[in-house]
């Protein structure tokens, strides 16, 4: 399936891993957003259920194996051209996980990782969407450890 100008919106999982007050972010190496920090995630296989899709996409692009807890958030994220036309359509679905086992490190699709606390993340640069889906992870994480 083509990713720039589709047919159809794509459907895209993200994992927002929260471990001791921090959460694993990650540096695109690929468009759209190539460059910026996100959550770990990716396209949805054909005949793959939404959580084995956040624990593949966990892995291949941390190196961390994650359990897959509960919705945080769905939502568009469209990219237009110049001529505005949809160069770009992702209905993203993002999972509040915990890491199970591995190392954080880059994997596939991303040049760097790295843990980040609340306090962090403005300077981390991060889309709007992005950044309230992980404080809401820190937060919903936060509470159900106290």
């Amino acid at each position: 399936m083509k990713r720039d100008y589709p047919e159809h919106p794509i459907i895209g999982v993200g994992a927002v891993i929260v471990e001791g007050g921090r959460a694993l972010l990650v540096r695109r190496a690929t468009e759209p957003l190539k460059g910026d920090w996100s959550v770990p995630g990716g396209m949805l296989e054909l005949g793959e259920k939404l959580r084995d899709g956040v624990r593949r996409e966990a892995l291949e692009e941390t190196g961390v194996e994650v359990k897959v807890g509960e919705l945080l958030d769905v939502f568009d994220s469209i990219f237009t051209d110049l001529q505005g036309r949809p160069q770009y359509h992702y209905v993203l679905i993002d999972y509040l996980c915990r890491p199970i086992s591995g190392e954080a490190r880059a994997g596939s699709d991303v040049s760097e990782v790295r843990w980040v606390s609340a306090e962090a993340l403005p300077a981390m640069g991060l889309r709007e969407s992005i950044e309230q889906v992980v404080r809401k992870g820190l937060s919903r994480a936060g509470k159900t450890t106290s």
